[in-house]
């Protein structure tokens, strides 16, 4: 546990709700059509890495847990994969376009549809039920494993991967570091704060 999480208590849901809300004002951001076609463009990159990190790390620690501890677990973590695994598909299309293309703005669009039905349900049902199924310190723990593995997760889509472990792109994580790499590579920022710099830079 880190020395912050055990200040605070901050808990796997409290971390996950929170990139919830950075992925929303990412989604609100492209909403307005505003801001140049780079910046735009650079917005998506950041919100696809955000995405791909988030739904990974739940699929490693999220839904392992809930299947062992809620009496409907396994229905539960099935249902979250499929939607993860459909927006992946979207992450891939939107991946290399133009914001200038025709289908750049519907692909957001439906893409901020789907992933704010999944967070509706996540953080109504999902979150609350863990919590009251799981041990405090469980989810603290599960926080700092969540925050740790981010630093080594894939940030770009791979909707070819097989959905479920061991055969997934979860547990390899030569993908993050290829994904890494090539974010380096190309100067492709993967958070907001990168982005940030990018523009003060």
């Amino acid at each position: 546990m880190s020395n912050a999480q055990a200040t605070t208590g901050q808990d796997v849901v409290d971390i996950l709700t929170a990139d919830h809300h950075e992925i929303e004002t990412i989604f609100v951001e492209l909403e307005t059509g505003q801001g140049t076609a780079e910046h735009r463009r650079r917005l998506a990159d950041v919100l696809i890495a955000e995405l791909v990190r988030h739904a990974v790390a739940e699929e490693m620690y999220v839904y392992p847990t809930a299947r062992r501890a809620l009496p409907d677990g396994d229905q539960l973590a099935e249902h979250e994969i499929a939607e993860h695994a459909a927006a992946e598909r979207t992450l891939k299309e939107l991946e290399p376009l133009d914001p200038a293309d025709a289908r750049f703005a519907p692909l957001i669009s439906h893409l901020t549809k789907t992933i704010r039905h999944h967070v509706k349900e996540e953080e109504a049902e999902l979150f609350p039920r863990l919590r009251a199924a799981v041990a405090h310190e469980e989810l603290v723990e599960l926080a700092d494993r969540v925050q740790a593995a981010k630093r080594h997760l894939p940030t770009r889509p791979h909707p070819g991967a097989p959905d479920h472990p061991p055969a997934n792109r979860l547990f390899n994580p030569g993908t993050g570091l290829v994904d890494r790499i090539r974010d380096a590579l190309s100067g492709r920022p993967t958070t907001m704060a990168e982005l940030h710099d990018d523009a003060q830079g």
